[in-house]
């Protein structure tokens, strides 16, 4: 086993929420991800859809657990010293497969070894293992200074409340349907004077209709600047709901602007540019509303890209007028207008 040392460290991230182009919805989870060397772990094994067991919506005793687990002070939860690093977003079934690993004390050292995608209670290495992931041995100080701050939650608790302000009830209606039913916080109004600031406190994102005009958002800031809470601030793009529960899903996204998979999005002339980080499947979804104010969605790429920039071209039906283009991981949204 090596005796080089890899970093150890955590940071917020999601699994990124949304009203799919078919219909369908993705439900949003907060969870910590575990930074190996400076990178996502979840980025080094492959294209998953999948969560830590660190997640902020579970119940504060069972985080503790999981927390006091993973420093060993717990058995493991499956045969064989075998621990959940990565599992469904929706669930926690094993049996729709997770990233285990064996974590081991050498020492003061603690080492993660033998990573392997599991669907019941015993992992095939030699079928389902990462080969070439780890071993990784992290020091003893860094590791538990690490996951010894998660147990004091409360600072680091994300705020998954969203503040609608807009003309058109009806559409805000639709849109706090929409995020409550990905598991997003929302709540209607016009006026925010005279709200505790507790309140507003619980807010991570402010989204302004088109139709609010500059004194009234002017307003809304001053309340959350008085109060000295930063809150992130949506400029509604178009009467779209879909297209908006992306906006709100990227100004919740905590995750450091350095470590995430999806890091560029332009759309002009008929065709996207998307820049990757690590090879991953991207989804790009168009968007725009007719002259009769009829909402258009199609799904314009699916596919899996390597790391780097990427030029794609679009159906021009899908970007015809005023059109706006999506672009999805796993654990990120970007939005666009379409530019001409």
């Amino acid at each position: 086993m090596s005796a080089e040392y890899a970093t150890f460290g955590l940071a917020p991230a999601m699994r990124a929420g949304g009203v799919l182009a078919n219909g369908d919805y993705q439900v949003h989870r907060d969870f910590v991800d575990f930074i190996v060397d400076g990178r996502p772990l979840l980025f080094q094994l492959s294209d998953l859809d999948a969560v830590s067991p660190l997640a902020s919506d579970v119940p504060p005793a069972i985080f503790t657990a999981q927390v006091r687990s993973l420093l060993l002070e717990a058995e493991a939860p499956l045969p064989g010293g075998r621990y959940v690093i990565y599992g469904c977003p929706d669930c926690e079934d094993l049996a729709c497969g997770a990233v285990t690993a064996l974590i081991d004390k050498d020492g003061d050292d603690y080492i993660w070894r033998d990573f392997a995608w599991q669907t019941d209670e015993h992992a095939d290495l030699e079928l389902n293992g990462y080969h070439g992931i780890g071993p990784f041995r992290f020091r003893a100080t860094e590791y538990r200074s690490a996951l010894g701050s998660l147990l004091d939650r409360d600072a680091e608790a994300p705020r998954r409340r969203v503040l609608l302000i807009g003309a058109r009830v009806a559409l805000l209606a639709k849109l706090a349907a929409a995020l409550r039913t990905i598991g997003i916080g929302a709540e209607i109004t016009h006026d925010v004077s005279g709200v505790a600031a507790d309140e507003l406190r619980t807010y991570g994102a402010v989204a302004f209709g088109r139709g609010i005009g500059v004194e009234q958002r002017a307003a809304v800031r001053r309340a959350f600047t008085d109060a000295g809470i930063e809150v992130a601030y949506v400029d509604g793009l178009a009467p779209i709901v879909p297209l908006l529960v992306a906006q709100i899903e990227h100004a919740l996204d905590r995750s450091p602007a350095e470590q995430r998979r999806l890091t560029r999005l332009v759309a002009a002339d008929g065709e996207a540019g998307v820049e990757v980080t690590s090879p991953c499947r991207v989804r790009l979804t168009a968007y725009r509303v007719d002259r009769l104010y009829r909402t258009h969605a199609h799904e314009v790429f699916d596919g899996v890209l390597e790391a780097g920039r990427h030029r794609i071209a679009l159906d021009a039906r899908a970007v015809k007028g005023e059109s706006f283009v999506v672009a999805r991981t796993s654990g990120s949204v970007l939005v666009e207008v379409m530019a001409r």
